[in-house]
């Protein structure tokens, strides 16, 4: 059996072969070994032969501003109800999040060539919780992709913690849809939209904006209030993911 650093160099020369960039090396080395200094394991033991592994990945997702010719780029959203849901289940398809643009909607990269599944998390990273938070989850290989009011949505490749199960076998036809909102969402937005016909009658456009701004904010509140009583209540043990 292989050293763990003849395995890596291995993996490195195999990967170089098949064209990934050399920052997307390092970066992937970088991960595995992370993973393999928590798990105590041997590389050969949790991914296999060095050769498959890097087959099964089939290449790696190009570095940010530098995307393949035929990549595909999805945008979409959902409310704060069900966007964790949703991540788990796109990331599951292949979708790697590059960011959240200026309306909260996450934007969306995957490469045909790219058979490499995502996991993602939410976390309030308000205020001090921010430093934290980033603190405690970089080292364990998660990235920050996005941030939308007191949330950040992190990424990390399935493979770094899956081996080759974290690599897809085909890639799903891309989504129709461009906004999933769960049932709690549609019946405040039913809620909200009487509120807001009312608020345009009483009080003319004015209101109705006032009342957007101020719904929006409430309902961002109430849920970080939420997951931060949580943290609080698990603050002995460390983060545990969202999805």
């Amino acid at each position: 059996m292989s050293t763990t650093e003849d395995w890596f160099a291995e993996l490195t020369e195999a990967l170089r072969a098949a064209g990934v960039p050399g920052e997307q090396i390092t970066r992937t080395v970088d991960e595995l070994r992370g993973h393999l200094a928590e798990s105590g394991t041997a590389p050969e033991q949790e991914f296999g032969p060095a050769d498959r592994f890097a087959a099964s990945l089939g290449g790696l997702a190009p570095a940010p501003g530098e995307p393949e010719a035929e990549a595909e780029h999805w945008t979409w959203t959902a409310d704060l109800f069900n966007d964790r849901r949703m991540l788990a289940v796109h990331g599951d398809q292949g979708w790697e999040v590059e960011s959240l643009d200026s309306l909260g909607r996450f934007v969306c990269r995957r490469a045909p060539s790219v058979a490499l599944a995502w996991e993602y998390r939410r976390e309030v990273i308000a205020g001090r919780r921010r430093a934290a938070v980033l603190g405690e989850l970089e080292p364990e290989g998660w990235e920050l992709c996005g941030e939308w009011l007191v949330y950040g949505y992190f990424k990390r490749p399935k493979a770094a913690t899956e081996g080759p199960e974290g690599a897809l076998r085909s890639v799903p036809r891309t989504p129709i849809g461009h906004l999933f909102l769960s049932r709690r969402a549609k019946v405040l937005l039913a809620v909200w939209a009487l509120a807001s016909v009312a608020a345009f009658v009483a009080m003319g456009p004015l209101g109705l904006a006032v009342l957007v701004s101020f719904g929006g904010a409430m309902l961002a509140v109430l849920t970080a209030n939420l997951e931060t009583r949580k943290g609080k209540e698990t603050s002995s043990s460390p983060l545990t993911p969202d999805l």
